[in-house]
């Protein structure tokens, strides 16, 4: 797996930018300069972030979320480990 994050990816196995090998890593989003640590979903090219709102749940259980526009820089946290 290479050190570069894609350009956009979710942590909701039923979306198509859902990737598995990538989530397994420790992954951070800087979103306006600030650490976030509740988002689902992000894309770089397009400036977005999508957060949980609270403890809301939809009628499937999953949470409801809250799309914020501005900069956003994931990264990996920690180096690669081998597996």
């Amino acid at each position: 797996m290479s050190d570069t994050l894609p350009d956009r990816l979710s942590t909701d196995p039923d979306s198509p930018f859902y990737n598995a090998e990538v989530l397994t890593r420790d992954i951070g989003i800087r979103f306006r300069g600030e650490e976030k640590t509740n988002v689902e979903e992000y894309c770089v090219s397009e400036g977005w972030v999508r957060v949980a709102a609270g403890t809301a749940r939809d009628r499937k259980g999953k949470p409801l979320t809250i799309k914020l526009s501005g900069p956003v820089e994931p990264y990996f946290r920690g180096p690669a480990t081998e597996t």
